[in-house]
């Protein structure tokens, strides 16, 4: 999808290291950057300007304002040749930046911001645009600023293929490589059937395994030949994806996933590997839905 990089902003210091994500995102993809503040307070009724009694730049529409212009002054100080433009929109965040990502190639939120409660590792605006999105929301947590290959979640599901071109993308916008990793235990997978039929549960030794081998194979086979400069790893563990995953991050730049992969329950939006990245990972975690998702 062609369009802005978005990133939402509401004055907490995680917006504003997902601004400086962003401006790098929208340099490396030669686009503009737009800030955008979701403004629920006219919603509330309450006054808006400043009060009588206080100063001229007072009132929640100045403050609104300010935020905003710290933010795109952030933007220009990281990415200074991106063009950045801001808009102060009317709503209730989850709504607005829903509305946003329709238009937008990317979108970037912190992983918690001003309205979160002590104790929550990820606010319900990226976890809400991780499941909702009609783009790739990028979520910025852990270290934003680091460097490292793109590591890949993958199950292998026709729901995944989107994430996959995304980390290829990625990985070759910013000149690293993929780390394709796939997760795998036995009684998620379907067993081969065996050579001997009169033996019908007598499998060879690591037929499963050279299966799932297989399998993260042919998921990134169309990506390696469209992007031939970007080296991949392949890695396959017998293990939890999630555990598998959150300790792979330590390493990464930044995380690609699926909403939901082939292990999901129908109904689900959002994944429960996804919901743990999105509150576990060292490092920023990209969440992209599958061309055919809708809602």
């Amino acid at each position: 999808m062609s369009g802005p990089v978005v990133v939402g902003v509401d004055g907490s210091q995680s917006s504003l290291d997902a601004v400086s994500v962003a401006a790098r995102e929208a340099r490396l993809r030669q686009c503009e950057l737009k800030v955008v503040h979701a403004f629920i307070w006219p919603a509330m009724h309450v006054p808006l300007g400043p009060s009588s009694l206080g100063p001229a730049d007072g009132g929640l529409r100045n403050m609104a304002e300010q935020l905003v212009a710290e933010a795109v002054e952030r933007a220009r100080s990281v990415a200074p040749e991106v063009e950045v433009s801001s808009a102060v929109v009317s709503g209730e965040a989850l709504t607005v930046m829903e509305a946003q990502s329709r238009t937008a190639s990317l979108v970037v939120v912190g992983s918690r911001g001003m309205g979160g409660f002590v104790g929550l590792l990820v606010g319900s605006t990226a976890v809400h645009l991780a499941a909702h999105g009609r783009c790739p929301v990028l979520v910025v947590r852990g270290e934003s600023d680091r460097t490292g290959p793109v590591l890949l979640g993958t199950d292998g599901s026709p729901a995944g293929e989107s994430a996959v071109e995304f980390a290829f993308e990625e990985a070759s916008l910013r000149g690293t490589g993929v780390t394709a990793l796939h997760a795998w235990t036995p009684w998620k997978v379907a067993a081969p059937q065996p050579q001997d039929p009169a033996a019908p549960y007598a499998l060879e030794p690591g037929m499963l395994a050279a299966g799932e081998e297989r399998l993260l194979a042919e998921a990134v086979a169309g990506q390696r030949e469209r992007y031939p400069e970007v080296t991949v790893e392949h890695s396959v563990v017998r293990g939890g994806a999630r555990e598998a995953l959150i300790e792979a991050s330590e390493n990464a730049g930044l995380v690609v996933l699926g909403a939901r992969g082939r292990g999901g329950f129908t109904g689900l939006v959002l994944g429960s590997v996804s919901q743990a990245l999105l509150h576990h990972a060292h490092c920023p975690v990209a969440v992209v839905r599958g061309s055919d998702a809708s809602g």
